[in-house]
């Protein structure tokens, strides 16, 4: 009789293993990814509104009268007009040249160890995925990371 073999092991034959450079190579461009989706200018705000366009907002009780016009909260013209972080950056160091400011600003290195959070939920995690190295808490989050991220869609 034969003894049987984990089809952990097995698989992990199979796996390809990343170094930490790779696994840096990896983290940066993902970073670089998520900075690059994390704003964009809003592509409607150069629209400009035609007057002859049909008003369908009329009144429920079918009367068509003059509407007052809605006033627009501080949230509205801070969402429209909001600044990317590389422009709030240059605009503080413009507004206060001399320290403190945001390119002064120094800290020491902390006192305590690193914490590590999970790629999939973001809860802390003690398991680290062998091939690629992200983080993951627990055994759904790791079958959800083995599904979806792990060495896919990479160039």
């Amino acid at each position: 009789m034969a003894a049987r073999e984990s089809g952990r092991i097995k698989d992990s034959y199979q796996k390809r293993v990343l170094d930490d450079a790779a696994r840096k190579r990896r983290q940066k461009k993902a970073l670089d990814a998520l900075e690059l989706d994390n704003f964009h200018d809003d592509p409607h705000a150069d629209l400009v509104m035609n007057k002859k366009v049909p008003k369908f907002q009329e009144s429920l009780d079918g009367r068509a009268g003059p509407r007052k016009k809605k006033a627009r909260s501080a949230d509205y013209y801070k969402q429209r007009f909001r600044k990317t972080f590389t422009q709030l950056v240059e605009e503080d160091s413009n507004n206060n040249p001399n320290p403190p400011n945001y390119s002064s600003a120094q800290a020491s290195p902390s006192k305590f160890p690193e914490r590590h959070f999970c790629a999939v939920c973001g809860f802390p995690s003690n398991y680290t995925c062998i091939p690629c190295g992200a983080r993951y808490c627990c055994t759904k989050c790791l079958g959800t990371h083995l599904d979806t991220r792990c060495l896919k869609w990479t160039a």
